[in-house]
């Protein structure tokens, strides 16, 4: 049996891929979207709307579509990458969809509600220093006054966030690139397209549109349990049902790429992205074994201990590494 949860908001996302009927009678309140863009952008350049510089050169990655586009892992690429180099890197990030209005720092054991998903698994898989607050600019200030070796700091989602200036921004784009070119809520455009980058990196398997650079996206062999410990992929086929639960932007992604691994999905859950699994009870009885991603597991792992996150393995290609570095040698003044 294969069965997928209703997504909240997916009539709207597929609504946004065209100029169908539905956009057209949103067209009008993007317009206004997109009066409010331009005159808060004007405020900002004007001096009417306080923007800070951190002491060190801050790396942006974002992109201007509603909806996930695979930032997180341009985010842990970019820090592995940089710590790989020997430069000290640290994270800052909203932590969307966290209680907590603190500005906090992420740890291994910190709650999950305090500092949200992604916040927690860059953390988990980079052992960078992560600080989460509302105010990009605070959190960057309180990772320096913390960490004072860091000289460089990744921004997780904030190419909208102009309270914190910026010295590089990276655009990431998926398969549905910009959509049906349209502002919020007649189109997922968060701002007017098209719009300047440093760097275009596509996370898709087809770029949606020409320029910029390719990420190759695949899961890998094996999958982590709770503990870290690993188990083959291949050691699953034979195993208990598999059922395959998703909390991301692309529910759907994820569980082809399961497939296309060779694993015989009995069930299939989609929720909301960063949905809550407080009152996850699906597999009471133990019957199946639970497959997810990486970012559930930090949540998932509380309910359902034995699941298994599949990572997956992010690289951009060679080029965009070389226009990266070169563009990073007069921030770091080397």
């Amino acid at each position: 049996m294969s069965e997928a949860a209703s997504v909240p908001g997916s009539s709207l996302t597929r609504a946004w891929q065209r100029r169908g009927w539905l956009a057209w009678l949103l067209w009008p309140l993007s317009l206004l979207y997109g009066l409010l863009v331009r005159l808060r952008r004007a405020l900002y350049r004007l001096g009417w709307l306080t923007s800070e510089r951190l002491p060190v050169p801050v790396i942006v990655v974002g992109n201007v579509v509603a909806g996930g586009a695979g930032k997180t892992p341009v985010v842990m690429a970019l820090v592995q990458h940089l710590q790989a180099r020997g430069v000290p890197v640290g994270v800052v990030s909203r932590g969307y969809g966290r209680r907590s209005q603190e500005c906090l720092e992420v740890f291994p054991d910190s709650a999950i509600d305090d500092i949200g998903d992604e916040p927690a698994l860059i953390q988990r898989r980079t052992s960078a220093p992560v600080f989460v607050a509302a105010n990009r600019a605070q959190a960057g200030r309180a990772l320096l006054d913390k960490h004072p070796h860091i000289r460089l700091i990744v921004c997780d989602d904030g190419l909208q966030h102009l309270p914190l200036q910026r010295d590089l921004e990276i655009g990431v784009f998926d398969n549905r690139g910009v959509g049906n070119g349209f502002l919020l809520p007649a189109g997922p455009l968060r701002e007017p397209w098209p719009r300047p980058f440093d760097l275009l990196l596509h996370t898709g398997q087809q770029p949606a549109f020409t320029g910029g650079f390719r990420a190759s996206r695949q899961l890998a062999n094996h999958a982590l349990r709770a503990d870290g410990s690993r188990v083959a992929l291949a050691d699953l086929v034979a195993g208990k049902p598999l059922l395959a639960v998703a909390a991301i932007a692309t529910p759907e992604a994820f569980f082809a790429m399961l497939r296309e691994r060779g694993l015989p999905l009995a069930k299939t859950i989609a929720l909301p992205d960063h949905a809550d699994f407080s009152q996850w009870a699906v597999n009471a009885d133990g019957a199946c074994t639970v497959l997810c991603t990486e970012k559930d597991a930090v949540k998932l792992w509380a309910m359902e201990p034995d699941a298994l996150a599949v990572p997956l393995e992010f690289e951009p290609e060679p080029a965009f590494w070389h226009d990266f570095d070169q563009a990073l040698e007069p921030l770091l003044g080397a």
